[in-house]
């Protein structure tokens, strides 16, 4: 059995790389378990209002931990484009993996092609493919890095997520409004400085100095 193919544990959800649960989810019993939990906290189940709730969190939470397959649509650099390409603001939408509660922000990839270049909406399902799983943010920016920089053989690959974490938002300290901002940076975008600069002043859209 591959990396690729393990269940889905502790020891694997790192490379786990669909987003995907072990097995498709069992909505049925998923329900039943989510009214024991909304009992046991004490919130009825029995009002106008919450009759259906059980039945929605759990399509909620599957929907969350279930990332849409990803076909990978990659190019020959005819061209031999050799400069960044970078894309901003691509939504992020997670759950952390200590209290399943959501964090949500945007990602900004960028790469130096090498021999393949990567179709632009595919970077959107890249962020997807690793956040659409119990996560921590750290994980998930080097999992989008390695991943690209495997994949299409570039020259060196950036990930910048910055995220709002409602387990630090809504509980514990509430400390709502910050945010976390993470960096994964591999190749050229890791070791030559003035690339690096460059990369990150584009996220921050200034220029590069």
């Amino acid at each position: 059995m591959s990396a690729l193919e393990k269940p889905w544990s502790d020891e694997s959800i790192a490379v786990l790389p669909a987003g995907r649960l072990a097995a498709a989810p069992d909505l049925e019993a998923a329900t039943a378990a989510a009214r024991q939990f909304l009992a046991a906290l004490g919130v009825p189940c029995d009002l106008p209002g919450t009759l259906d709730s059980p039945r929605r969190m759990a399509h909620a939470y599957a929907e969350m931990l279930t990332a849409r397959e990803l076909e990978l649509t990659t190019f020959e650099n005819d061209e031999g484009y050799d400069e960044l390409v970078i894309v901003r603001d691509i939504p992020v939408q997670s759950v952390c993996e200590h209290h399943l509660l959501p964090f949500t922000g945007v990602a900004h990839v960028g790469y130096l092609p090498g021999e393949r270049i990567l179709g632009l909406s595919k970077f959107a399902r890249v962020v997807e493919l690793f956040s659409r799983r119990p996560q921590v943010q750290e994980r998930l920016t080097k999992q989008v890095a390695d991943w690209l920089d495997e994949e299409l053989g570039a020259r060196g690959v950036g990930v910048v997520i910055t995220a709002e974490h409602t387990c630090m938002s809504l509980r514990g300290v509430r400390a709502a409004g910050s945010t976390t901002r993470t960096v994964a940076l591999t190749g050229a975008l890791r070791n030559d400085r003035s690339v690096r600069a460059e990369f990150l002043a584009g996220v921050d859209g200034r220029v590069a100095s």
